[in-house]
């Protein structure tokens, strides 16, 4: 695929995700919301993958899409499927980071425990919140909230060059986080700003973190 096109397909899920976002976002589900919110991350996956990035990170876009679709639809049917295909895509970005960065460069570097220790302390301070609230689903969330928190901690490993990841990953958790205060805790905590936090962190985490390989611009 020519580099013109590449870009085309980046700019194809831009567009896809700005019409999920201003267009879709409080609509109820369809087929056409559904539709609209999968192909904004399923192009950069295309691009990705038409690039030649690793597989990896065409994978954990991919999956990425996949969980998107589950979730576009009603959550208490899909959230656990959802939950499935995310938590891949997670263990994908976190091999890619780890062959790019790596635990060692904790060691290297400390400076990098002083972000790495805030967020782990920020995510078990939000499970320790979520707890009573989470019901069966309480140990499968554990699980997922320890592998995003894991990705990030690998994002942190990555050379400053790739600084884009790493607020990409942060985009991501912070995403995940508002939305499991509002599925487990208050489903109308924040209204619509919420509602608009979840999408345009996640997209655009999941945006920085190809942009930070690909470079296509």
């Amino acid at each position: 695929m020519s580099p013109a096109l590449l870009r085309l397909v980046w700019l194809g899920s831009a567009l896809f995700g700005l019409i999920y976002g201003l267009a879709y976002l409080a609509r109820p589900v369809s087929a056409g919301r559904t539709l609209v919110k999968t192909l904004a991350v399923a192009l950069l996956a295309v691009a990705s993958y038409f690039a030649g990035a690793p597989p990896l990170l065409s994978l954990g876009l991919a999956l990425s899409a996949i969980g998107d679709a589950f979730l576009a639809g009603d959550p208490k049917r899909w959230l656990p499927a959802g939950m499935i295909a995310f938590l891949i895509a997670h263990l994908a970005y976190i091999n890619y980071f780890a062959e790019i960065g790596g635990p060692g460069q904790y060691l290297a570097e400390p400076w990098r425990l002083v972000p790495a220790v805030a967020v782990v302390g920020g995510a078990a301070y939000l499970m320790r919140w979520l707890w009573p609230h989470i019901g069966p689903l309480r140990h499968a969330v554990a699980i997922y909230a320890a592998a995003i928190v894991l990705m990030v901690l690998a994002a942190f490993t990555l050379d400053l060059g790739y600084w884009p990841a790493v607020l990409g990953a942060l985009a991501f958790m912070g995403s995940d986080a508002i939305l499991s205060v509002r599925l487990f805790k208050n489903p109308d905590q924040w209204g619509a700003l919420g509602d608009n936090a979840v999408w345009w962190l996640y997209y655009g985490g999941q945006a920085l973190i190809a942009y930070a390989f690909l470079r296509p611009f």
